[in-house]
C-alpha cells in the first residue's frame, strides 16, 4: 500500500463513516427516548434511496401505497377512539392528516411525471413519502407496548424489520437501483482525486449533525427529548408527553435514515435489503457509544467506516467479519465496567 492508495481508502472510509455516524446518532436517540433498539433503521435508508430512484425513473414509488395503508389503519384506530370519547371534532382532522395528505401526494405524483422535476424537488418528494412512515410505525407497532420491557420491544423491532424487508421486495423488486451523481465536480489534491460526490456526503452529514445539535440545544422540543432521554418518569411529571417524545424521536430517525439513503444512492447500488447491513454498522458505532453518548457513537461509527475501508484492501473477503468483531471487545469491556441493574 502506498500513500495514494491509503488516501483513497481513507476517503472512502470517511464517506461511509459519515453515513454510519448519522445512523448511530439516530439509534442512540431512539433508544434513549423510547428504550427501543430500532433494528428497522436501515430500511429507511433503503426506502429513501429506492423511492428517489423510482421518482427519477418516472415510476410511482411503492412507498406511497404503504403510506396510504398505514394512514388508513391509523385513521380507523384514532377515529374509533375519538368516537368512544365523544371527541367528534377530531375526526375530520384525523382523516385529513392520515388519509388526505397521502392521497394528495398520490394524486400529484400520478398527474405529474416526477422524472421531469428538478433534483431538489425529487429529493423533497422522496423525504415526504418516507419520513412519515417513522411516526406511523411507532403509532401502530410501538406505542401500544411502550411500557413493555426492552426484550419485548426488541422482538417487536425484529418483527417490524422482517415485515419492512418483505414490503421492500414487493414494492421495489430484487433488482438494485442507483441514482445519477448529484455532482460531477472533482478536485485534485496532490496525486489524489477527491470526488465532489464524496465531499457532498461528508459536508451534508456534518451539516445535519450540527442541525441536530442546535435542535437539541436551542429548541423546546429538543430539550423535551433530552429530558425524556435523561429521566422518563421525571419528564412525565413535568408534563412532557411520552407519546409525543416517541413520535418525535421516530420522525427524526426516519428523516436521518431516508436522508442517508438519498446521500449514498449515487455511490452504491441499493437493494431492498441493503439497509439492514448499513444500519447494522451504524449500530456497531452506537454500541461503542453505549447507546447513550452521541459524540462517542459518532466517533465509533467513523472508526467503523475506516476499519471497513482498510480491511477491504488487506482482506476483502473478511471485511464484514472484521467490522462486526469490533463489537466483541467493546461489549466485554462494558460488561466488566458497568454495574448490572435489574430493569423495573
Amino acid at each position: 500500500m502506498n500513500l495514494q492508495i491509503a488516501l483513497l481508502l481513507g476517503q472512502d472510509g470517511l464517506t461511509n463513516g459519515a453515513i454510519y455516524a448519522l445512523l448511530a446518532l439516530a439509534l442512540v436517540l431512539v433508544f434513549a427516548v423510547t428504550r427501543v433498539i430500532f433494528i428497522p433503521q436501515g430500511e429507511f435508508v433503503a426506502f429513501g434511496a429506492l423511492t428517489l430512484a423510482s421518482l427519477q425513473a418516472g415510476k410511482l414509488p411503492g412507498t406511497i401505497w404503504l403510506l396510504l395503508a398505514l394512514g388508513t389503519l391509523i385513521a380507523a384506530i384514532e377515529g374509533s377512539l375519538a368516537m368512544r370519547r365523544r371527541q367528534f371534532r377530531r375526526i375530520p382532522v384525523i382523516l385529513l392528516v392520515n388519509c388526505g395528505v397521502p392521497l394528495l401526494l398520490a394524486g400529484g405524483l400520478a398527474a405529474i411525471s416526477a422524472a421531469t422535476l428538478p433534483l431538489p424537488v425529487q429529493v423533497l418528494l422522496a423525504l415526504l413519502l418516507v419520513v412519515p412512515l417513522g411516526p406511523m410505525i411507532y403509532r401502530l407497532a410501538y406505542q401500544p407496548v411502550a411500557e413493555a420491557s426492552v426484550l419485548v420491544l426488541l422482538i417487536v423491532s425484529v418483527a417490524v424489520h422482517v415485515t419492512l424487508i418483505g414490503i421492500g421486495l414487493l414494492f421495489f423488486g430484487a433488482e438494485g437501483s442507483r441514482t445519477p451523481s448529484f455532482t460531477d465536480v472533482s478536485f485534485e489534491i496532490g496525486d489524489t482525486l477527491l470526488q465532489g460526490q464524496t465531499l457532498l456526503v461528508v459536508v451534508a452529514s456534518v451539516v445535519l449533525i450540527i442541525v441536530l445539535y442546535l435542535f437539541f440545544e436551542r429548541t423546546l422540543y429538543g430539550k423535551a427529548l433530552r429530558a425524556t432521554a435523561m429521566n422518563r418518569t421525571g419528564a412525565r411529571l413535568m408534563g412532557i408527553s411520552g407519546t409525543l417524545a416517541g413520535m418525535l424521536s421516530f420522525t427524526l430517525a426516519a428523516s436521518i435514515g431516508a436522508f442517508s439513503g438519498i446521500l449514498i444512492s449515487p455511490i452504491t447500488t441499493i437493494y431492498y435489503d441493503s439497509g439492514f447491513l448499513i444500519g447494522l454498522k451504524g449500530f456497531v458505532g452506537a454500541i461503542i457509544g453505549g447507546l447513550a453518548s452521541y459524540p462517542v457513537a459518532a466517533a465509533g461509527a467513523i472508526l467503523v467506516g475506516l476499519l471497513e475501508s482498510y480491511s477491504s484492501f488487506w482482506a476483502s473477503a473478511f471485511k464484514e467479519v472484521i467490522v462486526f468483531t469490533l463489537i466483541i471487545p467493546v461489549l466485554l469491556w462494558r460488561s466488566l465496567k458497568a454495574r448490572h441493574v435489574e430493569e423495573e
